[in-house]
């Protein structure tokens, strides 16, 4: 059993996360500074798993709350979640993402160093890829100029981290992410965007439940197969287990720092996650097509064989289950 630092660890991912964690006997510290999440997801973790969250209310850019659970507990690695994710926000407010996301890895390394914890797995993106041709991506593709201030800082931080790596000891794993979607099986945790949602799933659902009067489409006459954006969908519960078999992965490893991709290995475009909601849910939805919107990547999906057979790792739910567990949250939600 490991001791690990999970900061986030009450936001969307983290909160799966630190479920998984617990649920293979490991023994979680959470600092959280509740920015996009609640604190009564703390008490829906451990409705989940029948064990106590130790929780520390604070901000990575806080140092000295850093060092005062680093001073109070020996942790084997950390899991680091706690960073704004936003693209559309991050081009109103550059220099909150910069601060935030990369400073925030600072504070977290200096005192990771000073306390002599050398395992860290770091929540990256495959916004780092931009908008690549090379389809699938791989973990060898090109790391592209930003589109965003929020994906400048993902490969800002993970070139502080192989930088670092060089110089001391550590041993990292970036996780690049795709589309992460869907809720807990049990419907007590799941995504809370808090205000209007920025990603699609939760618009999908609030649109569902009567929040929101419509879902728009941004641009139908994209080269795909009905004309709109393809995504690598992955179930939030999938993606959490890949942070467990990483945190395992980075106390045996022999490199300092490794990438892996994490997704399904599957595109589905925006036609196809409305059109699967409204069958598995038997639930229609008001959408209408918009404008494209600027930023936007046309296609994207994952090539998954290193994570499949370097860590053992493959998402075992379908864009069914991705829609299904969405709206059950929601529906869950609703009643609270």
């Amino acid at each position: 059993m490991s001791k690990i630092l999970v900061t986030g660890g009450l936001g969307y991912i983290g909160s799966h996360t630190v479920v998984e964690l617990q649920n293979e006997g490991h023994e979680v510290v959470v600092i959280d500074n509740l920015n996009n999440t609640e604190l009564k997801v703390k008490n829906r973790i451990e409705s989940i798993t029948g064990k106590e969250v130790e929780t520390v209310i604070a901000d990575v850019n806080d140092s000295e709350a850093l060092e005062k659970i680093f001073s109070e507990h020996t942790f084997d690695g950390v899991i680091h979640f706690a960073a704004h994710k936003a693209v559309g926000e991050s081009v109103d407010f550059p220099i909150m993402y910069y601060q935030n996301n990369v400073s925030g890895l600072i504070n977290l390394m200096a005192a990771m160093e000073k306390h002599n914890v050398s395992n860290l797995i770091f929540s990256s993106s495959c916004t780092v890829y931009g908008a690549t041709e090379d389809l699938p991506v791989t973990e060898s593709s090109a790391i592209k100029k930003a589109e965003s201030p929020y994906g400048t800082s993902k490969i800002l931080c993970e070139e502080i981290i192989q930088d670092y790596a060089k110089h001391k000891p550590m041993k990292a794993v970036l996780l690049r992410y795709f589309n992460p979607v869907g809720a807990h099986p049990s419907a007590q945790i799941g995504e809370l965007p808090l205000g209007v949602p920025n990603n699609l799933i939760p618009y999908v659902t609030q649109t569902a439940a009567g929040i929101r009067e419509k879902l728009t489409i941004h641009g139908n006459d994209y080269a795909t197969h009905d004309g709109t954006c393809i995504r690598d969908y992955i179930h939030v519960v999938d993606l959490a287990k890949a942070h467990v078999r990483a945190m395992e992965y980075a106390a045996k490893m022999e490199v300092n720092v490794d990438v892996f991709n994490v997704g399904t290995g599957n595109g589905s475009t925006v036609m196809d996650v409305v059109n699967t909601f409204q069958t598995v849910n038997n639930v229609p939805l008001n959408y209408a097509i918009g404008p494209r919107r600027g930023g936007d990547i046309e296609q994207i999906w994952a090539d998954t064989n290193k994570v499949n057979n370097v860590l053992g790792w493959t998402a075992k739910y379908d864009l069914n289950d991705m829609m299904r567990h969405a709206w059950a949250w929601q529906k869950a939600l609703d009643k609270n």
